[in-house]
């Protein structure tokens, strides 16, 4: 048995059980459980599972996991699952009906749940999500490759290693490909996620890079090759989706296969050449050109405010929406240069936890948690010490979020100098942010200013906990937990800091 699937086999016992468990599904750290009943769940024996670094409970309940190993462990929970679908509709005799009973009411309780995930900034969030966190890894991938080419571009360029040269026109290709076909990526799951056909969304996202768009002419205006980008693609895709779902309804099955796609080509593609690919070349423009403005115009306040609202912003789930603007501004410019702005939130969190563990120096509770969060922390996964530190003690998840400001300015400030800081992709942050850090004056100056940043944010936050993320009385509470009791869970530790902090 793989560790997945033995970290899924001791989720599902400790959730209650398959009959307990609606449905599961997940983003790229977080597993996301819709359970019937929060009275069999044993939220100690969850938190005490190997790999899993927080557990935010509820009916719709979350467990942090990290990268990768949380798609391993949402795959092998849906099989156990559907084994044990298997095995109950099998121990039932067919002449009874507590099968199909039981069957109908988890029916009954997956409606009940859908209608309660059902609004609309919920489903806007996972559809984005689901759009763009598959292409997480390539971003990453091709984006650092590009960071390397960078770095042997110079060393060649300064004379120092000449055979260099030959070697950066294969990282380049290596790099460029995925990013030059961004807008195709983009389609085909746009046109998934909307319940049209991939191929067909991919092929409308294509319309918008083709090189023969040069020789359009729309309304005046010669049309260029990659206007409008991910944004272009995506409204292209999701009309395509419609345009598709449309064209079934109306055309005969035996012409089906040959009607549909041709229909649903030429109406989204003549839309996307006409309408979509002007009016989104016009927003990504915007988009770039205001994000560069306001950092470059309004650094210091701009970064303040960005750094310190990041926390609340990934709390909620709403950072998901941001991913098409740093897409688009990597489009345009090679760089986003809202991330490393955004990553100073995580930043003053680390200085937040740092303080809370010498502050509570007798609350081995506390202390064991951040023991455990702290290197996820440092590598970009923040839920961790959001959920299982800084939140539930209320005071010190403000005080990480002035340090996130305080960094954030910092950032925003080198931006105004004319010293802009940028990543080549996303789906990074604090430490692991450094190989993707590029910018005008190239990646050491970036570098430099992005450590400066996460040095104050670091600082900051430490300070401002310190001094402000405890009144006396919450200090003294949390302070008694003996150190001798090591055992002490979670709910605990977060009912004893919630009552602390509303003195």
């Amino acid at each position: 048995m793989t560790d997945s699937q033995q970290i899924a086999e001791r989720l599902l016992a400790a959730l209650g059980g398959a009959d307990n468990i609606v449905d599961v599904e997940n983003c790229m750290t977080r597993l996301r459980i819709g359970v019937r009943d929060l009275r069999p769940i044993n939220a100690q024996s969850i938190r005490e599972t190997d790999k899993v670094l927080a557990y935010i409970p509820g009916l719709n309940c979350q467990i942090v996991l990290g990268p990768g190993l949380v798609d391993k462990v949402a795959n092998d929970l849906n099989a156990a699952l559907a084994r044990a679908a298997k095995t109950l509709t099998a121990s039932h005799s067919p002449s009874g009906n507590s099968a199909e009973e039981l069957a109908s009411a988890g029916a009954a309780i997956r409606q009940r749940n859908s209608e309660r995930n059902n609004t609309p900034v919920k489903n806007a969030l996972r559809r984005i999500s689901n759009i763009f966190v598959p292409l997480i890894p390539a971003l990453i991938g091709c984006g650092l490759i590009a960071g390397i080419n960078g770095t042997l571009t110079n060393l060649a360029a300064g004379g120092g290693v000449p055979w260099l040269a030959a070697i950066t026109p294969l990282f380049a290709v290596m790099s460029s490909g995925f990013f030059a076909l961004l807008s195709v990526f983009v389609g085909m799951n746009a046109a998934k996620e909307f319940g049209g056909t991939p191929i067909l969304g991919g092929v409308v996202g294509a319309i918008i890079v083709a090189p023969a768009v040069a020789n359009v002419t729309v309304f005046g205006q010669v049309l260029a090759p990659g206007q409008g980008g991910v944004l272009g693609a995506l409204g292209a895709a999701i009309l395509a989706a419609y345009v598709e779902r449309w064209a079934r309804r109306w055309a005969p099955e035996v012409l089906a296969l040959i009607v549909v796609p041709t229909v649903t080509i030429l109406v989204s593609g003549l839309a996307t050449l006409f309408f979509l690919m002007p009016i989104a070349g016009r927003l990504s423009v915007f988009i770039g050109e205001g994000a560069t403005w306001l950092l470059s115009n309004a650094g210091i306040g701009a970064g303040f405010i960005l750094g310190g609202a990041f926390l609340p912003l990934v709390m909620t789930g709403l950072h998901q929406t941001l991913t098409p603007i740093h897409a688009t501004l990597i489009e345009q410019n090679g760089y986003t240069i809202l991330l490393p702005v955004l990553a100073m939130g995580g930043a003053g969190q680390i200085g937040a936890a740092i303080a809370v563990y010498f502050r509570l120096r007798r609350n081995t509770g506390i202390r064991k948690i951040i023991k455990s969060a702290l290197p996820a922390g440092f590598l970009g996964v923040g839920e961790p010490l959001i959920y299982g530190v800084t939140l539930p003690l209320g005071r010190p998840f403000l005080m990480a979020c002035v340090g996130g400001a305080f960094g954030g300015a910092v950032i925003g400030l080198s931006d105004q100098l004319g010293y802009t800081i940028g990543s080549v992709a996303i789906g990074a942050s604090d430490l692991s942010l450094f190989p993707l850090l590029a910018g005008n004056h190239g990646q050491g100056i970036a570098a430099l200013g992005y450590a400066c940043g996460l040095l104050v944010a670091y600082v900051v936050g430490f300070v401002a906990t310190w001094f402000f993320g405890f009144t006396r009385d919450s200090l003294a509470s949390l302070n008694s937990e003996p150190s001798a009791e090591t055992d002490l869970v979670e709910e605990d530790v977060t009912e004893l800091a919630t009552a602390g902090s509303t003195r």
